[in-house]
């Protein structure tokens, strides 16, 4: 495997999703901000939590890379449909376990079961993270196949 390629692509593919979805959330397609959803696990200063949030989702981006990098070294090729269809189950995964999952260990998440003498500031995302808008599991989709398409473009360049 190329763990430089690996490293370096990881952080390329991760920054674009990143930037990605921040564009989508300032143009209005959906409320998903998943910087301040992984910083506010850290602390309570939006602010803050955007800025450690970030890092914190460059750091699982490179995770999920090594992940990719690991399936195409196994595969013994590296695509841009492959990547698709990892970026696609990832996004499968992330929308329908680990997003409704959240509010389970997140200390300043609401969860659907939670009344009205509850003091959590952030939503729940829900199934498919609906609650952050109609358009978040297509635009999170998107991006995610993107990244998948991205890292098996520049892995196999690599």
């Amino acid at each position: 495997m190329d763990w430089a390629g690996w490293a370096l692509f990881g952080l390329v593919a991760t920054t674009a999703l990143t930037a990605a979805l921040i564009t989508a959330q300032l143009a209005g397609l959906t409320r998903v901000d998943f910087p301040l959803l992984l910083g506010t696990l850290v602390t309570e200063d939006p602010d803050r939590a955007r800025i450690v949030g970030f890092f914190m989702h460059l750091c699982a981006g490179q995770g999920f890379a090594l992940g990719y990098a690991a399936t195409f070294a196994l595969l013994d090729r590296a695509t841009w449909w492959i990547g698709a269809l990892l970026g696609a189950l990832h996004v499968a995964i992330a929308l329908t376990v680990l997003l409704p999952l959240l509010p389970g260990v997140h200390p300043r998440m609401a969860s659907q079961r939670a009344g009205p003498a509850s003091t959590a500031v952030l939503e729940p995302p829900g199934l498919f993270a609906l609650n952050y808008g109609i358009p978040t599991p297509a635009v999170v989709g998107v991006v995610h196949v993107v990244y998948g398409v991205v890292l098996g473009v520049l892995l196999r360049a690599g």
